[in-house]
């Protein structure tokens, strides 16, 4: 199993050599490598089974960095990278040829942000490389906001997890590229569409057409948790034809008293959407490990960041939705 440690220089040597390292971030846990070495990013896609149609995020130190690897940076960018950088935004640009065509499957366009995590800003500090870090889980497992989380699933993979404590944000950054300098949505995540309105103006959501992601993030099956899932506003009426013995329950709020108390995930009980989004992974990765038949999940209000969550456990249930209730 991987070693779970604060050692900064022990990553820092793994991945100048070429190896594989689990890192904290503000969102979830990513599976770094060096972007540079496509032997080292490979190992990325082999560790994850994850497949090379699906781009990766770069991750670099400052924001003084970015031009080394993107050749062009729309003057709404700068205006985004001054507002939310260090922080949960990617930004989706054309890349320089120093980018390998691995990371970003072969498209023009590569996807870089700079982490709002101290000890992995001080790794990318201390390395003359940027960094590949997709979330290190399996490809469309749950991803891991803890270093528990890695270790139970890819640890016997890797030599070491980075250990920064539980991610602050709980799900991925939002991934923005531009159309005639206006921001477009390619990824929902902690940052929301809104607050990208209050520095950008006009912003638009992507939607995705085809079967080819032109970002990372884009699959339609995502996120899921072994147990079947299930995504409904009828919380209470699913759990009485169900019966509370094997089922597990997520809700945005609110308790259910006729439920095992250990069945039952409550992601805020005082209904903010920042903590709900800081526990939905957590929620469903104990869920997920108490051998369940289902799990139900309550949508959330469909506005800011419970848009985003909601997008999530859509993914998440997509394997079981076409099951009829």
């Amino acid at each position: 199993m991987a070693a779970i440690g604060k050692n900064i220089q022990r990553a820092r040597r793994l991945l100048s050599g070429g190896k594989l390292v689990a890192i904290p971030t503000e969102t979830v846990y990513g599976l770094a490598a060096n972007a540079l070495n496509e032997f080292a990013v490979a190992e990325i896609f082999a560790v994850k089974n994850r497949p090379t149609y699906n781009p990766l995020i770069v991750h670099i130190g400052q924001s003084d960095e970015l031009k080394k690897y993107v050749a062009e940076v729309p003057p709404i960018a700068e205006k985004l990278i001054e507002k939310f950088w260090p922080g949960p935004l990617t930004l989706l640009l054309p890349k320089k040829e120093n980018i390998p065509a691995i990371i970003t499957a072969s498209l023009p366009h590569v996807a870089i942000r700079v982490p709002d995590h101290p000890l992995t800003l001080k790794l990318l500090q201390m390395l003359d490389f940027p960094l590949a870090a997709p979330s290190a889980n399996p490809f469309c497992y749950i991803s891991p906001t803890r270093p528990g989380h890695v270790q139970q699933q890819i640890g016997e993979k890797i030599p070491y997890i980075l250990d920064g404590g539980p991610c602050e944000q709980g799900v991925e950054s939002t991934i923005v590229g531009f159309e005639n300098n206006t921001p477009v949505v390619f990824r929902l995540g902690a940052i929301t569409p809104e607050e990208i309105e209050e520095v950008a103006g006009e912003v638009k959501v992507h939607k995705q057409t085809g079967c080819r992601p032109l970002s990372p993030g884009m699959l339609p099956y995502h996120y899921s948790p072994r147990t079947p899932l299930y995504l409904t506003d009828k919380v209470e009426e699913l759990l009485e034809k169900h019966g509370s013995a094997e089922t597990g329950i997520i809700t945005f709020h609110k308790t259910m008293e006729n439920l095992p108390q250990e069945h039952l995930a409550i992601l805020s009980p005082t209904a903010n959407m920042r903590q709900a989004a800081s526990n939905l992974y957590h929620s469903l990765h104990r869920l997920d490990g108490m051998n369940l038949k289902r799990i139900i999940a309550e949508r959330l209000p469909e506005t800011g960041l419970g848009r985003t969550i909601n997008e999530r456990l859509k993914k998440a249930a997509g394997r079981t939705a076409a099951e009829s209730w």
